[in-house]
C-alpha cells in the first residue's frame, strides 16, 4: 500500500517538473517574440496602361459608288421602216363565262371537296392515369358540322375510363373544313379518329 503512494508521488513530481520547465521555455520564447521587430513584406504593384488606342480606319468599309441620277438615254425606234399596208391578223378575245354565282354562305368561295382537318388539340394527360403510369388510346366517333365544329362525340373504345374525359374535350376542340357538295357545306356523320395517350421518357 505504501509502495503505491510512493510511486504515486513520484510520478507526479516528475510531471510538474516536466510541466514547469516547458512553460520556462515558452516564456522565453515569448519574450524574445515581442521584443524582435516584425518582418514586413512589400509588394509591389505594377500598373501597365491600356493600349485604347483603336485603329478605325481599316474598320470602316468602303463606300459604294452612287447611283447615275440620268437613267440612261434609250434610242428611239426606227418608225420609217414599218409599213402601214401591211396585212393584219385579226385574233378575237377569248370568251368569259357570265356566271359570277361563286356560292357558299356569305359569298365565300368554297371549292367542291371532302371534309379536311385544320385544328388538332393534343389532349390533356389525366392525372391519375399519369400518377399510375398508364398508357393507351379512345377510339372516338363525332360529327364534323356544316361551319367546321365538332359536335356528338362517342367514346367507341378506350383502353382506360381515365382517358374517356380527356379524349371528349380534345374532340370537341377540332376545326374542320367542311365537306361541300354542290357549292353548301353540308354535316358529316360518323368521322372517328384515335387519341393516344402516351408518357414522354
Amino acid at each position: 500500500m505504501l509502495g503505491r503512494y510512493a510511486f504515486s508521488i513520484v510520478a507526479g513530481s516528475i510531471v510538474t517538473l516536466s510541466l514547469l520547465f516547458i512553460m520556462q521555455i515558452l516564456i522565453e520564447s515569448g519574450v524574445d517574440a515581442l521584443v524582435k521587430p516584425r518582418e514586413r513584406h512589400v509588394l509591389e504593384f505594377v500598373r501597365v496602361r491600356r493600349n485604347e488606342n483603336v485603329n478605325t480606319q481599316d474598320l470602316t468599309p468602303e463606300k459604294p459608288p452612287k447611283p447615275p441620277k440620268v437613267p440612261p438615254v434609250v434610242p428611239p425606234q426606227d418608225t420609217d421602216s414599218i409599213d402601214p399596208n401591211a396585212p393584219t391578223i385579226n385574233i378575237p378575245p377569248p370568251p368569259v363565262a357570265q356566271n359570277i354565282d361563286i356560292g357558299g354562305p356569305g359569298g365565300m368561295n368554297i371549292a367542291e371537296g371532302d371534309y379536311l382537318p385544320i385544328v388538332r388539340v393534343a389532349p390533356i394527360y389525366p392525372a391519375r392515369a399519369q400518377a399510375r403510369g398508364l398508357e393507351g388510346y379512345v377510339d372516338m366517333s363525332f360529327t364534323v358540322t356544316a361551319s367546321g365544329s365538332v359536335t356528338n362525340p362517342i367514346v367507341m373504345y378506350s383502353t382506360s375510363s381515365l382517358f374517356e374525359r380527356a379524349a371528349t374535350r380534345a374532340v370537341l376542340k377540332f376545326k374542320y373544313k367542311p365537306r361541300v357538295v354542290d357549292g353548301i357545306p353540308v354535316d358529316v356523320v360518323g368521322v372517328k379518329t384515335r387519341i393516344t395517350f402516351r408518357m414522354e421518357d
